[in-house]
């Protein structure tokens, strides 16, 4: 009998729920809070207010991780001894003040309290944002006569907030949000038909609009073009592949107990938060040879995503969004989509986040995980120097890949932990969505006698120049805490003494980095390689065992250094940084990153150039994308993807993967894709 493929989607979803990955939840110190939780901790701030009739606003609500080595105690006992205490960290608004709390959930009590009084602001709640786009502006009488002058229909037009950032302005600033607005008639792609000329500003504390601007008036791009809904494509239509699967009919290869993952030879725990997303805690590998589960990785997030546009004028220089400490990377997460976003053997997993009034949101979906086999090789030998003999060894790469997808606005960011049994974490990034574009007069490059900012895509429209910037805190713990840095620079060696007919050669010279002054690095400047090493472990022949960073796409800021932007974001300056461990030091813009001044920073921390010689230490590695927009990415620009690979140097005694096995082949008798 021949099956559909929509049967065989059927049998392979039915035999997959026979063999669950799930297992019974178990506690873990790094969980992310649960609803419960989130629960109890609104009763407890709600209790301890003494004046009731003020606004009370949860803008933060997170894990207060336990202390590091509480963790590891814990965790090196094999999950025997007693939890540490559950603690959270809430940033709450009121009265116009920052507080911030540390609740201790296991007494349901008060740690610590403060009025932060420093410069930034915590993160905007969903909330927040959408009265100040959604409600506000079609309220306020000036903006509706705006709409009406340029003979728009009011009920076509959206809108959408952004931040305003700080240029300079030495007293205490409201917290704002500027807003711009988008016009449908006819479509949903709103970012490609912008309304130009119209800003409002919006005072958050208060929630009303205190500025208004209609400067000027050009034509909204037109709505040919731009659908990307595939319900609503036409004729001619793109090229047709046939359909793809994968099947695995003994069920996942993973156990998911609680949210510790366990995978082939890899052990991790995948936790949730609302400004960094994902986050993946005491990854260890098992060594066969050593007999041995050894830790890799202690704690790995995206800390914070920078995204400066390159459009100086009135309506867009304050676009240079912080986009994980001012809207988070977590709060903007999306559900995926089963078999499109993730594959059909995918298991998906939930999140939660607190709304404004401090009660839970579940966010449905938030994580994929699914083992990975796209074609790819991990390791192959033909010996062919044998006479009358040709001998061929391949083994086919398999990877185990948790994901979540975070659309900020227009852009769509795909995330990526990839885990690989050599003992490689693979992170990747994934652009996608819908560019930020410009309406102008122009309907041909012919027209533009002046600097643009951008390409122009199609009439009326700019894509505006602008960068990506996503710095990841990389807690390495290579088989413990007690870490270096290693610089190994690759340097040319000439031959002046007539002993080979060579002239030169270049050779390796190891640099360890003593302080954090030595460890900042701009790369592509000279060749060179990085390692995270364990002065303390040797190999049997000598060598320090480590985990060597494997960089992506190398982009540096070209901001001047005294622009108010990139002194806020001056932690993109270096690709590499090293610090000594701080639980404290999280975030690299700061805790309060809207309207920061770059007082707390990344950068500041690391001026205290403090030793990171053989201690506990953390890697930053800051990834760029240098977008000049072009017209194949609009209406809807195809991803564009990089990521960097923390990979095994000297870490193992020899190949570990010399040994394995070759998965066993699938076979669907009678089965067909018609």
């Amino acid at each position: 009998m021949a099956l559909t493929l929509e049967t065989f989607l059927f049998i392979s979803i039915f035999l997959f729920s026979f063999s669950s990955p799930f297992t019974s939840a178990q506690n873990h110190p790094l969980d992310p809070l649960t609803p419960t939780e989130f629960i109890q901790i609104q009763a407890i701030i709600k209790q301890s207010q003494t004046d009731l009739n003020h606004n009370l606003t949860f803008q933060y609500v997170g894990l207060d991780e336990p202390n590091k080595q509480t963790v590891l105690s814990w965790h090196s006992s094999n999950q025997t001894t007693q939890l540490p205490p559950r603690q959270a960290f809430v940033v709450t608004r009121i009265k116009k003040q920052t507080h911030e709390t540390i609740v201790d959930l296991s007494t349901s009590s008060i740690l610590s309290s403060r009025v932060y009084t420093g410069s930034g602001y915590p993160l905007f709640t969903s909330e927040e944002q959408e009265i100040a786009a959604d409600i506000l502006p079609f309220k306020y009488p000036p903006f509706i006569k705006s709409i009406r002058r340029r003979k728009l229909k009011l009920e076509e037009v959206v809108c959408s907030d952004y931040t305003v950032g700080w240029f300079g302005e030495r007293k205490n600033n409201k917290r704002e949000l500027k807003i711009r607005c988008f016009y449908l008639d006819g479509t949903v792609n709103l970012y490609v038909r912008p309304i130009e000329g119209l800003i409002l500003v919006v005072d958050i504390d208060e929630m009303k609009i205190t500025k208004y601007y209609d400067r000027f008036i050009v034509p909204v791009p037109k709505v040919d073009g731009i659908e990307y809904r595939s319900s609503k494509q036409k004729p001619p239509f793109g090229p047709s592949v046939h359909a793809v699967t994968i099947a695995q009919p003994d069920g996942p290869g993973f156990k998911i107990d609680g949210h510790t993952i366990r995978w082939a030879n890899w052990n991790f725990h995948l936790g949730f938060d609302v400004r960094a997303g994902p986050i993946i805690s005491l990854a260890s590998i098992y060594d066969a040879e050593k007999d041995e589960l050894r830790r890799v990785l202690y704690r790995g997030y995206v800390s914070e995503m920078f995204v400066p546009y390159m459009d100086p004028t009135e309506e867009w220089y304050q676009k240079t969004p912080f986009d994980s400490g001012e809207f988070g990377f977590g709060l903007s997460a999306v559900a995926l989509e089963p078999m499109t976003d993730c594959p059909a053997n995918a298991v998906f997993m939930d999140g939660y986040v607190t709304g404004q009034d401090g009660k839970p949101i579940q966010y449905s979906n938030v994580f994929c995980v699914f083992e990975k086999y796209a074609g790819d090789i991990m390791w192959r030998h033909t010996e062919l120097a044998i006479p009358n003999r040709v001998i061929t060894e391949v083994r086919p790469e398999v990877t185990l890949v948790v994901r979540m997808v975070s659309t900020v606005g227009n852009y769509d960011y795909i995330v990526d932990w990839e885990f690989k049994l050599s003992g490689s974490i693979k992170v990747g990034i994934g652009l996608t969505g819908v560019l930020e574009v410009k309406g102008a007069p122009y309907t041909h490059t012919d027209q533009i006698k002046e600097d643009a900012y951008g390409t122009l895509l199609a009439d009326y429209t700019i894509g505006t120049h602008h960068d990506h910037f996503f710095t990841y805190h990389l807690d390495l713990d290579i088989d413990g805490d007690q870490n270096s840095f290693v610089k190994s620079k690759l340097e040319t060696k000439r031959i002046t003494d007539h002993s080979s007919l060579r002239k030169s050669y270049w050779t390796v010279v190891k640099e360890t980095a003593k302080t954090e002054s030595d460890a900042k690095i701009k790369l592509g400047l000279k060749p060179a390689e990085f390692a995270v090493v364990n002065p303390n472990k040797k190999t049997s022949v000598g060598n320090n065992v480590g985990y060597r960073l494997i960089p992506g796409l190398i982009t540096s800021p070209l901001l001047s250094d005294d622009d108010y932007p990139q002194i806020r974001a001056a932690f993109t300056n270096y690709n590499i940084m090293v610090t000594p461990y701080n639980k404290s030091e999280k975030w690299a813009g700061g805790v309060y990153e809207d309207r920061s001044r770059g007082d707390d920073t990344l950068v500041t921390w690391s001026a205290r150039n403090r030793n990171i010689e053989n201690k506990d230490i953390v890697l930053w590695y800051t990834l760029g994308f240098r977008h000049v927009p072009c017209q194949e990415d609009f209406p809807v620009m195809p991803t564009l993807s990089s990521g960097f690979e923390l990979r095994p140097t000297n870490f193992f005694s020899s190949n570990p993967v010399l040994k394995t096995r070759i998965p066993k082949p699938v076979h669907w008798p009678n089965c067909t894709s018609t």
